[in-house]
């Protein structure tokens, strides 16, 4: 190649920019790319949203249909599954203690009594109507006399720790109790003869005939085969009081003192598998121990424990009704100004009427929060039937005018004197948060006459105040502020009969009189239920005559309980407090879904 062609080869284009040119092509290029968004872009975003609302509809065709699906499902499932109260929950009840044994036999405190409940068995025990039915007993024998009782259990009862129960636990138990070196709280089987007849059946022989007597079958039984060779004088000292077989419904685990300067104690307590009388739901049972009301309320408020016992009527209105239910039920007890009719003053019956004509009963019950029932006699009502007597209504006036007819006259201080001494009264009550406020009320209503009103309170627990001997039984009052437990059963010998005016006896009143006596010991024999009625009639017609108390209102218990719990049945008919355990076999905490059963 030349070198002439070399140099042609290598010499490039020569190029020429032409700022028109280039602005021209520019917008020919612009105007294009407009056309075609306008052709493929703009044009079409129609159909874009068009295939947008067709997606969210199917996606929303979809989801209904995913829904009515579920739905069927849960609609099919409701066919064969339904929700019942749960199982194997904790039970945590508060109760006021203390707690010195849990031996049955001493049992005094409220926590006591529910231990006691909870984990022994009974011969009878109280229904859900506040009546009379079989526990451990399968049959009951009376002879024409109505004096033997012979007796049949259960052959299917077993204790905790998996020995049988069996009639001689049942007459070994007695042996205990009819001892005095035992010193039982319970009494009055002095007279009875018990004996063994077999495994399963014993008699017991009455003097003479005793119309409540069953009422008395409510005991609890202990274990011959632990105690029966330690002495009955070493009974409550033995370690049986603090780690006991029984045969109830839930066992003893351990006790633990959750705070000792509180007092607060727990009782843990697991259910009996082999319960005789139904599958208990509970699998445990806590009772949480306090020595004061206050403490139980403060445990409600921290959920310490999800229900209460022991509250008072006026207690009630500090719980947080959106958490707990409630519910205050009358028993067969009443609370009673209860008057000593051998005091000084009060030796006067008529002295005794004015105090009743000056009591007014209906603004005593009005401050309680909760309706509590009327008590004008010595039974609770619906005990008497037929021709019941009633007692003279509320009347200030005529108590005014009754004192002034009796010499008993203002001086300048507003007070009643008579012979220059003044009208003085004295009024003992015990420890109890009720019965102290029940007492200010009462004595607002005397002072209001011009009676002097010097009050006492007495803590039965404080063993230096030495208060059963020094004022009770010595009936060191004039007045004594009193729940008296009447039971089931209308037999009120024990509180009203002058045999019981001893120091051991609870006639509280040293009430005194031939017709009472009659009318009561008489009552008492009979079985015959429209005799017995009218017998106690007569009893209360004289009882009204002679004033040796005035009834104030029946007494009531409250109960408290978280809303996912379930526990007695708020119809149930309580003639004590402890006979709320009477259905707890079917309590329960909280619910659950299950399958139904074909």
């Amino acid at each position: 190649m030349t070198d002439d062609k070399r140099d042609k080869w290598r010499r490039l284009p020569k190029v020429s920019f032409n700022h028109k040119d280039i602005k021209k092509r520019m917008r020919k290029v612009e105007t294009a790319t407009i056309k075609h968004a306008h052709k493929f872009v703009i044009k079409r975003w129609g159909n874009v949203r068009e295939v947008q609302r067709r997606v969210v509809l199917w996606i929303l065709a979809v989801g209904l249909l995913i829904a009515a699906t579920g739905l069927q499902l849960m609609w099919y499932q409701q066919g064969y599954r339904t929700t019942a109260t749960g199982t194997d929950g904790t039970y945590a009840e508060a109760v006021l203690g203390p707690v010195d044994t849990l031996n049955p036999l001493f049992a005094s405190s409220s926590a006591e009594k529910a231990t006691s409940y909870l984990m022994f068995s009974r011969l009878l025990n109280y229904d859900n109507t506040g009546h009379l039915g079989y526990d451990l007993v399968s049959n009951i024998r009376v002879n024409d006399t109505k004096t033997v009782y012979t007796i049949s259990i259960r052959p299917d009862v077993k204790w905790h720790d998996g020995f049988d129960l069996t009639a001689k636990d049942v007459i070994f138990t007695i042996g205990l109790i009819q001892n005095q070196n035992t010193r039982s709280t319970i009494s009055g089987w002095t007279d009875i003869n018990a004996k063994l007849i077999n495994d399963t059946t014993f008699e017991l022989t009455l003097k003479s005939t005793y119309a409540a007597f069953e009422h008395a079958l409510t005991f609890p039984i202990l274990p011959k085969h632990i105690l029966g060779e330690v002495s009955p004088s070493n009974i409550r000292e033995n370690s049986f009081s603090q780690d006991p077989i029984g045969s109830g419904p839930f066992k003893l685990r351990f006790v633990q003192d959750a705070d000792s300067s509180s007092g607060h104690k727990i009782i843990y307590m697991a259910k009996n598998e082999d319960y005789y009388s139904g599958i208990v739901k509970l699998s445990r049972f806590q009772l949480h121990i306090y020595d004061t009301n206050d403490a139980i309320l403060h445990a409600l408020s921290i959920n310490e424990v999800n229900a209460a016992a022991d509250l008072s009527i006026f207690d009630i209105d500090s719980v947080d009704t959106k958490r707990y239910d409630v519910s205050s039920k009358s028993i067969q007890s009443g609370v009673y100004a209860i008057l000593n009719t051998q005091s000084a003053l009060l030796k006067d019956n008529a002295l005794r009427r004015v105090l009743q004509q000056a009591t007014n009963t209906n603004e005593i019950r009005d401050k309680f929060s909760t309706k509590v029932t009327s008590l004008d006699l010595p039974f609770t009502n619906g005990q008497l039937t037929g021709n019941v007597p009633t007692v003279m209504p509320f009347d200030q006036g005529k108590a005014i005018k009754m004192l002034d007819d009796n010499g008993w006259k203002l001086n300048g201080q507003n007070v009643r004197e008579k012979d220059g001494k003044p009208l003085k009264l004295s009024i003992v009550t015990i420890k109890d948060d009720e019965l102290e406020k029940v007492l200010e009320l009462l004595v607002g209503q005397w002072r209001a006459i011009g009676i002097v009103i010097d009050t006492k309170v007495i803590d039965l627990s404080d063993v230096s105040q030495n208060a059963v001997q020094n004022v009770l039984q010595s009936r060191n009052y004039d007045v004594l502020l009193y729940r008296l437990n009447i039971g089931a059963d209308p037999d009120v010998y024990a509180y009203w009969h002058s045999s019981q005016i001893s120091t051991q006896g609870y006639n509280f009143a040293n009430y005194s009189n031939v017709i009472s006596d009659d009318a009561l010991s008489s009552a008492r024999t009979r079985v015959e239920p429209a005799l017995r009625n009218a017998k106690y009639i007569t009893f209360a017609k004289q009882w009204i005559n002679d004033v040796p108390a005035i009834g104030l209102y029946q007494s009531t218990a409250q109960y408290v309980n978280s809303n996912n719990v379930k526990s007695f049945n708020g119809s149930n008919v309580l003639v004590s407090p402890v006979d709320r355990y009477g259905d707890v076999v079917n309590w329960s905490v909280g619910n659950k879904n299950v399958y139904k059963t074909p």
